[in-house]
């Protein structure tokens, strides 16, 4: 507030100074934003805790809305340097990667040596993490790949090869370049993989070498003093690296070292996609990385020898639990058998996953299962972010929630406090009027903030259906078309999110947004009613914005398919109405706010599985059997967007594909629950009522909730949460 005021005595804004900073690019999306919010709960309960990443040169890419068509530009978050980050040349981790390996016995032991590779210096970053309010500052350790030898090849320099003549540093620098590079080919393959590796080498080293300076060079305590949690599979090969240090560097018998790692490693796993399940080539990985190919090798012979086969249907289990199967190297299951824990992120997640998609693992090791709901920073994404709210909370309640959300609760013996609502609402309002400015700074597109901001804010995908959405607003738009004193009250729908790089289809859907946001903001016969926005490169600071002054909570995914979600519980803090599916954590929010506090439609996931073994649904049929639906769908290909098949390639995907993610099965149950929300914002003090109880039982989806659990529950370490 000093600086705040200090600036505007010099006519200077402190928001237009802070949007100069750029958000740092390190995360994909909401596991990114995930990873943020743990790693500052972690802090903030007072847990000795480092969070482990690459230090990408480029981010995953900056979003550009080009004549409604998503551009990709490069992120350069990195390229002034970034104040808040300390290199730590002391620690420099060497990593190895290709070459062969020697054997040799020794006293009846068999000794491995890696040979002939190529060397790349991991470097860390350490970026400071302060605990709130607490003497609490951990690290998120970055690495960056350098060369360790400089090599400069002077005679094609003088020939004049300049690339050439820094190739090697070239190379060596690609690892940590840019978030998630196409894999589509074997040379983008390779690159993950190094990046992979890079982060698992330069993490477990770093983590012997601390252990080593606090407990000394014994390793058979290690479990006892540190654990290595593993987030998806992009660092399953902590596994076999940890098994690689212990019997190599340490002399260690297999299955010693085999029980240390176990007893150290965990793993969430956040999805129930296959398409998200990683594998990679067994020619690749084996040829890149040898000893850790030997490694993984061994821990599936070993597998394959402790196998069962006296239970029923055990060579089935046995192909769909084994790590090294048809020519790949399959991470997930690398994960689970080398881990004493296994999670996942909600509470329908988890069961999914015990049910469906990890059945076999968990038929076979029920022990390892436990589920950890996902949660988000309030510190961040209300505190920070809504700070007009926090505020009205903290005059109310005190200051106590801050520190423990559970403390929200009090704020029910308000929601008929007539006085207090007004003031909720005011706030909202506020916060509406924020974004109103920066939509019509950044979009030219004049929205009321007195309209209801109704928003979907999250990685363009087909799963998340922001399909139906845009099919929603399309017959709305039919409709006042056909009659414009129809009786709703004014809509502006925020739409937001990247599409990833080679996803065809979901760069039609953002294409058709703003086709759609084209056609409705220019047309004066509706009077304004909807208005349609899409905001360009979504990431923290414009969630900032977005969150606070959201009414409607999108969260409309094909039940079964997310995970979690931590968007919804974000706009649950800050109290918005989830219009969703009983989908990922929207099961859980329902029940802690109240069914009749939010607005649920669709199939669940349960029924979902129903229709789709039973082989009965057709795409065609549910749109020739549904007029409103028969007009959109045929608007993608007639010439309402200008020309012929404009967006062929949606109605392609939900025809020819048999509509896999239920969009106009869902639309009906979709379009009615929306209804039933525009109907009920005309009543003020009922959504303010409404919007009261998403805040106030909105505690336990913290992050701080959620890493007690893993602390308690998986990593077994003491920690000192005081409110203050």
């Amino acid at each position: 507030d000093v600086v705040a005021d200090g600036l505007a005595s010099m006519g200077e804004n402190i928001d237009d100074i802070l949007a100069c900073e750029k958000d740092p690019g390190l995360g994909n999306g909401g596991l990114g934003r995930l990873a943020s919010c743990f790693i500052d709960s972690m802090a903030c309960l007072g847990l000795a805790g480092v969070g482990m990443g690459l230090r990408y040169r480029f981010g995953l890419f900056e979003q550009k809305i080009v004549n409604g068509c998503q551009i990709e530009q490069p992120d350069t978050w990195a390229v002034d340097g970034y104040p808040w980050e300390i290199r730590k040349n002391e620690s420099v981790v060497e990593v190895k990667f290709g070459g062969n390996i020697e054997a040799k016995q020794v006293d009846g032991q068999w000794l491995y040596k890696q040979v002939d590779y190529d060397l790349v210096k991991a470097v860390p970053y350490d970026v400071p993490i302060v605990g709130y309010k607490n003497s609490i500052v951990n690290d998120l350790r970055l690495w960056s790949s350098e060369p360790v030898v400089e090599q400069f090849d002077l005679d094609a320099f003088r020939s004049g090869d300049y690339s050439a003549a820094v190739r090697h540093r070239s190379n060596c620098e690609a690892i940590t370049t840019i978030l998630y590079p196409d894999d589509t080919t074997d040379a983008g393959k390779i690159l993950r993989l190094k990046q992979e590796y890079l982060l698992v080498a330069a993490g477990v080293a770093s983590i012997i070498t601390d252990y080593k300076k606090r407990h000394g060079n014994d390793l058979t305590n290690l479990p006892d003093k540190v654990s290595i949690h593993t987030n998806d599979t992009h660092p399953a090969m902590c596994v076999p690296e940890l098994m690689r240090i212990l019997v190599d560097d340490e002399a260690m018998g297999w299955e010693k070292a085999w029980d240390i790692t176990c007893r150290t490693i965990s793993y969430t796993n956040h999805t129930v996609l296959p398409e998200a399940m990683e594998k990679w080539p067994i020619h690749l990985f084996r040829t890149l990385l040898p000893r850790i190919y030997m490694m993984i090798e061994e821990i599936n012979d070993r597998y394959h020898a402790s196998f069962d086969h006296s239970m029923v249907n055990w060579q089935e289990r046995l192909r769909n639990t084994a790590i090294l199967w048809d020519g790949q190297v399959r991470m997930a299951n690398l994960s689970i058998i080398g881990s004493h824990s296994v999670n996942g992120v909600a509470a329908l997640h988890s069961d999914i996953l015990q049910k469906i998609v990890l059945n076999d693992f968990y038929a076979l090791t029920p022990e390892k299962f436990n589920n950890k709901t996902n949660g988000i920073s309030h510190r961040r994404f209300v505190i920070e972010a809504n700070p007009n709210l926090s505020n009205l909370i903290s005059e109310t309640i005190g200051g106590k929630w801050i520190s423990n959300p559970d403390h929200l609760k009090d704020l029910l013996a308000y929601d008929k406090d007539e006085a207090f609502l007004n003031k909720l609402m005011a706030v909202k309002y506020e916060n509406k009027v924020r974004l109103a400015k920066y939509i019509k700074e950044h979009n030219g597109i004049d929205v009321s903030p007195n309209s209801i901001f109704d928003i979907q804010v999250k990685r363009i995908h087909a799963y998340k259906r922001q399909t139906l959405n845009i099919f929603k607003i399309m017959a709305l738009y039919n409709q006042l078309k056909a009659n414009p004193d129809l009786d709703i009250e004014p809509t502006t729908f925020i739409i937001a999110g990247k599409a990833a790089q080679s996803y065809t289809f979901a760069k039609d859907i953002i294409r058709l947004v703003n086709a759609v946001a084209d056609i409705v903001n220019n047309d004066e016969t509706i009077f304004g009613k909807i208005k349609v926005v899409f905001i360009e490169n979504f990431n923290v600071s414009k969630a900032n914005l977005i969150y606070p002054a959201a009414d409607i909570s999108e969260q409309i995914s094909t039940a079964g398919l997310e995970a979690s979600g931590t968007g919804n519980m974000k706009f649950m803090f800050n109290g918005a109405i989830t219009l969703g599916t009983l989908d990922g954590a929207n099961v859980e929010i329902v029940e802690k706010c109240g069914i009749e506090n939010a607005c649920i439609f669709g199939l669940t996931a349960e029924e979902v599985v129903q229709l789709k073994n039973s082989g009965s649904y057709y795409a065609y049929e549910e749109a020739s059997n549904n007029e409103e639906l028969k007009v959109v769908t045929s608007q993608l290909i007639n010439d309402f967007f200008g020309h012929h098949n404009a967006f062929l390639g949606i109605y392609d995907t939900l025809f020819h594909g048999n509509d896999e993610y239920l969009v106009l099965k869902d639309f009906d149950s979709y379009m009615d629950a929306w209804k039933s929300l525009n109907t009920l914002h005309a009543d003020k003090k009922a959504w303010a009522k409404q919007s009261l109880h998403n805040i106030a039982n909105a505690g336990y989806f913290t992050s701080d909730r959620t890493i007690a659990e893993y602390a308690d529950q998986i990593w077994n370490v003491q920690y000192n949460h005081v409110e203050k």
